[in-house]
């Protein structure tokens, strides 16, 4: 089998638009989270909202003079939100780790994530509904989750394998499990993952909301202040924007064109709960960081870190601190802390903005904090505090779950 290394990265968020912005304010512990004029029957006015992205501000300040900034307006113009977003940060990815044209040609495409464009699909249909005439033929094309493999494919070059890869909340990390696993039996020496924005309509997040899964303004709470990972005052998680790319590839071929080796990807574990819903089950979040533990060969007391899925849900944080103690015992004692604080819970996305997380915590040398945490729920875990953990890093695991019982885990190597 084949090593798996990333070797380059896009990141597009509320805080950030490349690695060392993001690395800079993971380090810092600030937040994108804020108020935001949303649909009153949304029932929710703080988000880590995208405030005022383009394609266009996006390429003038990445791709100043380079040839692929008008293939990339020209392709993306008008696709949804979900496909201008992939675009962006597939074609940071594939420019970070310096892929020739011939290299991306070669390469397989996974996007991650599916239902993605429900703001757009619910826009087209009121239109619809009150104009039938206003519906363009392209729509046939924009409403399928394929057209964002279809806009990536377009504007990085890239013509090998693709398709996409859906499992909710953890189809970020499913979709780099895939990847990986393609690199390591040699199917491909190069994928690039590509999670997109995932964009929720008014009804969307009135359910999420009336659910109990999301939280909204509460009290005199600041916007940043409203997710609480593992902390006995949270109340539910907070919806971020957010797309986010790698580039995993064989070893062997990075180190064939000498390429940066920004971290391995060691193991992985996927596990089904083997129920519906949307309580999620410590025995399968455990089974899935056993998986991934034992695919990489790596024991728990080996593990530095861990960067949880911690949504600030009520069940949900009680139930991924459950399967961590029992992962991890104890006497193994690492650090543990949540980016959704920071970025919101990006749903589709959040796999991969976490992952791209991990990688820049541990070239840096550090945990980044969980600015809200105030009262542990669970004094065994080792949670990273309100400031950063400055410490050399070597061996991190990064959690998903998701709705319908799926959890994922990856081991990343520094």
């Amino acid at each position: 089998m084949n090593e798996v290394v990333v070797t380059g990265v896009g990141v597009l968020n509320s805080l950030a638009c490349d690695p060392d912005s993001y690395a800079a304010a993971l380090a810092a512990g600030r937040s994108g989270v804020r108020s935001a004029d949303v649909a009153a029957e949304a029932r929710t006015s703080v988000g880590a909202w995208l405030d005022g992205f383009s394609v266009s501000g996006w390429a003038g300040r990445h791709l100043r003079d380079a040839p692929d900034a008008d293939r990339l307006a020209a392709v993306s113009r008008r696709a949804a939100l979900p496909a201008r977003t992939a675009a962006c940060a597939a074609l940071a990815a594939v420019r970070h780790a310096r892929l020739a044209a011939e290299q991306r040609g070669a390469a397989a495409l996974i996007v991650a994530g599916n239902n993605l464009a429900l703001e757009y699909h619910a826009d087209v249909l009121h239109r619809f509904r009150e104009r039938p005439g206003s519906l363009r033929p392209s729509h046939a094309l924009t409403h399928l989750d394929t057209d964002v493999v279809g806009v990536v494919s377009e504007v990085t070059g890239i013509a090998g394998e693709g398709w996409t890869a859906g499992a909710a909340s953890a189809s970020g990390t499913l979709a780099v499990i895939l990847g990986a696993r393609m690199v390591a039996a040699g199917e491909t020496d190069t994928c690039l993952v590509v999670a997109p924005v995932s964009e929720l309509s008014a009804a969307e997040l009135r359910a999420f909301h009336d659910s109990g899964a999301m939280a909204g303004s509460h009290g005199t709470d600041e916007p940043w202040q409203v997710c609480r990972p593992f902390d006995a005052q949270r109340r539910g998680f907070v919806y971020g924007q957010g797309a986010a790319a790698v580039v995993l590839e064989s070893r062997e071929r990075a180190e064939r064109r000498g390429a940066r080796r920004m971290a391995g990807i060691a193991g992985w574990g996927q596990r089904l709960d083997a129920r519906r819903g949307t309580e999620p089950d410590p025995a399968g979040q455990a089974a899935a960081m056993r998986a991934a533990l034992a695919s990489a060969g790596v024991e728990p007391a080996a593990v530095d870190y861990v960067n949880a899925h911690g949504t600030g849900s009520v069940v949900g944080d009680a139930a991924e601190a459950r399967a961590l103690s029992d992962v991890f015992g104890p006497g193994n004692r690492p650090l543990v802390n949540s980016t959704k604080p920071l970025v919101g819970h990006c749903l589709a996305s959040a796999g991969l903005q976490e992952l791209v997380a991990t990688v820049l915590q541990l070239r840096g040398g550090f945990a980044h904090p969980n600015p809200n945490l105030t009262e542990p729920i669970d004094p065994a875990l080792a949670l990273v505090g309100r400031t950063a953990r400055r410490t050399s890093l070597r061996v991190a695991l990064s959690n998903s779950v998701a709705f319908g019982g799926i959890n994922a885990a990856l081991v990343v190597r520094r």
